[in-house]
């Protein structure tokens, strides 16, 4: 399903994964990139909060309910796929029936890769699964992947032939075919390589940013505290009188403990990329041979109560005092939602400008509540990035004068 391990996130350590890298650095994931796709970010943005203001207003002006997971899913998903392929897929201006295609696809590929195998531990048991139906599945959603990513190469390809783009975005396919569209990459097909390197990035952005705001939420619904207390840092530092913009948040502090808290209990990946150890070693006694795989447990780490102070419980104020040194890049190892050393996440800064803009617009934009004032459901499920098990139903009203919603009734 990674295409014979081209998929960045598949891919042992050596030259190819050096080059295949840096390309997606320079040509996505760079700071001078990232400058360039704010504006896709911001507008999707401004899209779901124009979508939700007018599902409130089409319900008589009383509080709307509304399925925030799926949103989520839905907003990242036209962030991602506008940046690597430059199609929108929900929403205003949707692609016809591929969207709907294509996310299910994506959703079963995120399902498949993180299901256990028994052929992964013991090899001569494959037929396990076989018998089990996993290896038929895994084969019909990769070709079904492989399908719906080789018709966007070769859309791009004919419009580079045609030497138009019909005033489309300039995406990352178009970059990565000026690159390496004549002859072989690091010694591998040209085609596969943008392939898997698209799905890659799709997969890693999408799921695990969708999957960090819907946890986020759903931890302020249960503190309702600490979304006020969010809220009433919006008031001071923005008002309302205006919408949050990106040069905001470096000042909302409580935001971004929050994001953080979110991350430390629900890392986008439970267990780290899987490691391999290049030479003979040993790790805190334990003598760990040259070739061993080995993975991290994010999710223990995060809740150890010699690190943290009931670790169970949610508290952002915690990186507001004793923990406020922390950062979620790599540095502090009590934090490494994302990974650490050469396999961290190339999309941090992404996938936290994403979260926080989209936090900070919804908490800013309506009042948020819950039928009944019932808990939200906390049960994770099945999954490489542990989703949220259930639909998140929350109920909104608008906070925010009117003319600041760009709303047109119909």
């Amino acid at each position: 399903m990674g295409y014979d391990h081209a998929m960045l996130g598949f891919a042992s350590y050596g030259p190819y994964w050096r080059d295949v890298r840096k390309l997606a650095m320079v040509e996505l994931l760079s700071n001078r990139q990232l400058e360039k796709l704010k504006h896709v970010q911001d507008s999707e943005v401004e899209f779901l909060i124009k979508e939700l203001y007018g599902q409130w207003a089409r319900n008589k002006e009383s509080p709307a309910l509304v399925e925030m997971k799926e949103r989520f899913g839905n907003l990242v998903m036209n962030v991602m796929v506008r940046a690597i392929a430059g199609k929108r897929y929900f929403g205003t201006h949707a692609c016809g029936d591929e969207p709907k295609r294509g996310k299910k696809a994506l959703d079963d590929f995120m399902l498949l890769v993180g299901l256990f195998m028994v052929s992964d531990a013991i090899p001569f048991l494959g037929w396990l699964d076989t018998v089990k139906g996993y290896t038929t599945d895994m084969k019909k959603i990769a070709k079904e992947v492989d399908y719906l990513l080789g018709s966007w190469v070769e859309e791009h390809r004919q419009q580079r032939l045609s030497a138009k783009n019909n005033g489309a975005e300039v995406d990352f396919l178009h970059a990565m075919l000026s690159v390496i569209d004549d002859g072989q990459f690091s010694g591998r097909d040209p085609d596969t390589v943008i392939k898997a390197t698209c799905l890659n990035l799709i997969l890693a952005g999408y799921d695990t940013t969708s999957i960090t705001l819907t946890w986020a939420l759903s931890l302020l619904l249960n503190n309702r505290h600490a979304l006020k207390k969010a809220q009433a840092e919006l008031e001071i530092h923005v008002g309302k009188h205006r919408q949050v913009d990106g040069s905001d948040i470096k000042n909302l502090v409580y935001l971004q403990a929050i994001v953080k808290e979110t991350l430390r209990l629900y890392p986008p990946g439970p267990l780290s990329v899987p490691h391999e150890a290049m030479e003979d070693c040993t790790v805190a006694g334990f003598h760990i041979q040259a070739g061993t795989r080995l993975l991290v447990n994010l999710w223990k780490l995060h809740r150890d109560p010699r690190v943290w102070l009931d670790p169970l419980e949610f508290q952002p104020e915690r990186f507001l005092t004793k923990h406020a040194g922390l950062d979620v890049r790599g540095k502090s190892y009590e934090l490494l939602p994302f990974g650490s050393g050469r396999r961290v996440c190339p999309g941090i800064s992404f996938a936290l400008e994403m979260t926080h803009l989209t936090l900070a617009r919804l908490l800013h934009g309506f009042e948020l509540g819950v039928v009944a004032d019932s808990p939200v459901d906390m049960t994770e499920g099945p999954g490489l990035s542990a989703p949220k098990a259930t639909p998140l139903e929350v109920t909104i009203v608008p906070r925010l004068p009117f003319e600041l919603y760009s709303y047109e009734a119909a």
